[in-house]
């Protein structure tokens, strides 16, 4: 059933379930994120078969066809959310939000089926334990309604959910740097050194830079700049969180300094690159 937000007097539909069963799955109307912490499941999804073992996430859309015939000592968790949670609402008067134009992209190829979606992207240790952390969270926001931003953090750790889930699942020849990748995009909330990136390629800093610039034109160092501004536009866009909360989020210690940057690479401040995006019809 959909929760009603009383401080801003509409319905959210999202639900989560810490103990997910798979009977009911796909859930009419919602798209699916099930979070699988211990055991497998042997099921045939859309006539294809299909494995899941811990630790996975299953990604579902509403028209998807699951059929599970063998579960083994399941344990799992589940975040439901209608297609339109994607899109951004804007106030218009007092305590009334109406839906605008914009819609969040992340995550969205994740529920979409085509020959190499198998709905299960690939999760590593790290994004093991960041995901755990993050369904709590997500499990907590949905039953407490602890405040007026409750529904804003929960499309934050879901934007941050998608977009991890959703750069793990590119497909990118074997290079030094995937370890680097998967730590960036697993760690970027929390504080991540060049050391860090150094010792986790086994690669010096010239040698570590020199691939980053034959990648990605950048530093690796600027790459992770890159990465956290990218998160963060997206969660200005799509939230109400403040900066500050959006900047310790994504890995900055000082929303002055998040500010600095944030205007520099994008050439306008984020107070009006929110305005900008959030405004649009």
């Amino acid at each position: 059933m959909p929760h009603f937000d009383r401080y801003k007097n509409r319905n959210v539909d999202i639900e989560f379930s810490a103990n997910e069963d798979f009977e009911d799955l796909p859930y009419p109307h919602r798209h699916s994120l099930v979070f699988v912490t211990h055991g497998q499941i042997k099921a045939r999804l859309n006539d294809r078969p299909l494995v899941v073992m811990a630790p996975a996430v299953l990604c579902l859309n509403a028209g998807d066809r699951l059929e599970v015939f063998q579960k083994t000592e399941i344990a799992a968790q589940s975040f439901r959310f209608h297609p339109d949670f994607f899109v951004t609402a804007r106030v218009i008067a007092s305590n009334t939000y109406k839906p605008s134009n914009v819609k969040m992209q992340t995550g969205l190829s994740l529920f979409q089926r085509d020959k190499e979606q198998s709905g299960v992207p690939p999760i590593t240790g790290k994004a093991f334990l960041q995901l755990r952390e993050w369904f709590f969270v997500l499990g907590t926001e949905v039953n407490a309604h602890s405040d007026a931003l409750w529904v804003c953090r929960i499309k934050k750790y879901l934007i941050q959910l998608l977009r991890m889930l959703e750069d793990l699942s590119e497909e990118i020849a074997p290079s030094p740097i995937d370890s680097v990748l998967e730590l960036i995009h697993t760690d970027y909330p929390n504080k991540v050194t060049l050391q860090d990136l150094t010792q986790c390629a086994h690669l010096n800093r010239s040698s570590l830079n020199e691939t980053f610039q034959k990648k990605y034109g950048c530093t690796a160092m600027g790459y992770l700049l890159a990465y956290r501004l990218k998160v963060a536009g997206e969660l200005l866009v799509h939230t109400d969180m403040t900066l500050d909360d959006i900047a310790r989020s994504v890995g900055f210690q000082y929303d002055t300094y998040f500010i600095k940057q944030f205007t520099a690479k994008r050439e306008m401040s984020p107070t009006a690159f929110r305005n900008t995006f959030r405004n649009a019809q």
